[in-house]
């Protein structure tokens, strides 16, 4: 018999980051394992219809051109009234879907449960400044505090989430579940073809971050470690591909480090066409946020082969803390550097990181999550 479950989020394609491409990733395998998604999402223009997906009208948010706030009103009708054909509904962000999906909940007498997605204390600061940070932290824990205790479950992409919001003092059931990455569309990219466009020589070194170029990924922090690295592997090349607010600052820092030329900004990349071909023309991946409550990236990019160089810090420890494929430097530019140069300089050790990273993103594949996933629904009704 086919289970319904109603999903409601402020967030959604054709808006990339890691909410929208949990929520499809799940869509996608779900239907396997019995399971039937009917999504709420928000309209950011003029999206085609879609089967299984109802866009709400939203409005654009000041000085964030990326995305959207769900019309309360037309956001809880809607809700309440798709919610009547489902057997469980599941909250993805903690705005306007929240209160319109609990709301729906208790009305109709549904299980209702929330992803956990973001670690809100860890970079309110970058985006309001102005006020204390001790102050939003302490706003974004109660805040966070109060809205899972008021679900019958919660869903927490990693253990170091887990541990964080028990602090907070959640103390409904959580459920460890990351989202599994579509192994499919990772298997192989044309690295010659991504190289000859971009102009890089197929010999060059290259090092690569995927995700929203935004304050809280740290990139920063991998620019200072390119220009160290730059000392033993001159012509080390930093590829940087997504979009978002600090993208300015950025190129301001490689300017003032002397390693523009080294910092390569490539915008947005299509998931299925041009990112493949763009993992496959790195050598390694680096990344180092301290905020991420998975790191859906790392995987990503292990499925493609490439080893990976990264802080173990929050959701990433999950991914890096067997140590296979990745290498997990200490928390200190100087280390990561030489991270960095000890693996472009090493190809004995780049191709056995690359084949462990393979076998290992095999364990994270999306329909054995999808699994785990429609067995938890099932428990809850």
């Amino acid at each position: 018999m086919t289970f319904r479950v109603l999903t409601v989020s402020d967030v959604y394609f054709p808006r990339v980051n890691g909410v929208s491409t949990s929520i499809e990733t799940f869509r996608q395998v779900l239907t396997d394992h019995g399971v039937t998604m009917q999504l709420v999402v928000p309209r950011y223009g003029e999206e085609a219809e879609q089967e299984g997906i109802v866009r709400v009208g939203a409005r654009s948010i000041p000085r964030d051109p990326e995305d959207r706030l769900l019309a309360w009103g037309a956001t809880h009708r809607t809700v309440l009234g798709e919610a009547r054909n489902c057997d469980l509904i599941h909250v993805q962000t903690p705005f306007v879907a929240h209160y319109a999906g609990l709301k729906a909940a208790r009305r109709l007498d549904k299980p209702v449960l929330a992803t956990y997605h973001t670690l809100f204390e860890e970079y309110l600061f970058h985006y309001a400044p102005f006020l204390p940070a001790e102050w939003l932290k302490g706003a974004a824990r109660r805040f966070s505090r109060t809205q899972c205790n008021d679900l019958d479950a919660v869903i927490v992409p990693s253990t170091a989430m887990r541990d964080r919001l028990a602090e907070y003092g959640v103390t409904v059931p959580m459920h460890i579940l990351p989202t599994g990455i579509p192994l499919s569309r990772f298997a192989e990219g044309d690295r010659a073809r991504f190289r000859e466009r971009h102009g890089i020589p197929e010999a060059q070194p290259v090092v690569l971050f995927v995700g929203r170029v935004a304050h809280e990924k740290n990139i920063d922090f991998l620019i200072d470690a390119v220009a160290e690295a730059r000392q033993t592997v001159p012509e080390l090349l930093f590829l940087i591909t997504g979009e978002g607010p600090a993208e300015k600052s950025l190129r301001r820092q490689a300017e003032a480090l002397g390693v523009a030329g080294n910092v390569r900004f490539l915008g947005y990349m299509d998931r299925q066409s041009e990112l493949p071909d763009c993992y496959a023309a790195a050598d390694a991946f680096v990344f180092a946020s301290r905020t991420e409550t998975q790191g859906l990236v790392l995987l990503e990019a292990m499925a493609m082969g490439l080893p990976v160089v990264a802080l173990a810090a929050m959701g990433t420890k999950d991914i890096l803390g067997p140590g296979r494929g990745s290498i997990a430097p200490a928390d200190d530019v100087a280390e990561f550097a030489q991270a960095i140069s000890r693996l472009m300089q090493d190809p004995v050790l780049r191709q056995r990181l690359s084949a462990e990273a393979r076998d290992y993103a095999l364990e994270w594949a999306d329909d054995r999550m999808a699994g785990r996933l429609a067995t938890l629904y099932r428990s809850l009704s």
